[in-house]
């Protein structure tokens, strides 16, 4: 029995995992210096696009734990960057929302991200850009069916 190897070189699964870890490498040294991890920087986008998420709806959409979450939930009210109601307002969620401050330091964190995918995207037309962002759209669809 033979195996069918995968070549590297043109294997998109590969290359999408190649690209990933350069997105997140870049992501995390732009990151560092303003004291944020990729984990902490994507809870803040998320609850400025969507305030009130809950820590699930978080985890969720920061792909990490409920518990992952919880905790640095618990280190974003403590420096003020965070707030939620000190009881849940329905069943057990304590929806979060950014503070003064939180949108202060999101600001600084999105900017740095944008000049990542900036550099990413360097080279490729609007077109390109846009074909781009099709294909992963669908490559997604296509595997959470």
């Amino acid at each position: 029995m033979t195996q069918e190897r995968i070549d590297l070189d043109t294997s998109l699964g590969y290359l999408l995992k190649e690209a990933a870890s350069a997105l997140r490498a870049a992501m995390e040294d732009v990151l560092r210096p303003l004291g944020m991890t990729i984990t902490h920087y994507s809870c803040l986008e998320l609850l400025a696009q969507r305030p009130g998420l809950s820590n699930s709806d978080l985890a969720r959409g920061a792909f990490v734990t409920r518990q992952s979450m919880n905790v640095l939930l618990h280190t974003l009210e403590g420096d003020g960057i965070v707030e939620r109601p000190a009881t849940p307002t329905s069943g057990k969620v304590l929806p979060a929302r950014l503070t003064a401050k939180g949108h202060e330091t999101l600001a600084a964190a999105s900017a740095a991200v944008r000049d990542v995918e900036r550099r990413m995207l360097h080279g490729m037309t609007d077109a390109e850009q846009q074909a781009a962002l099709r294909a992963l759209r669908s490559m997604v669809a296509a595997l959470r069916i």
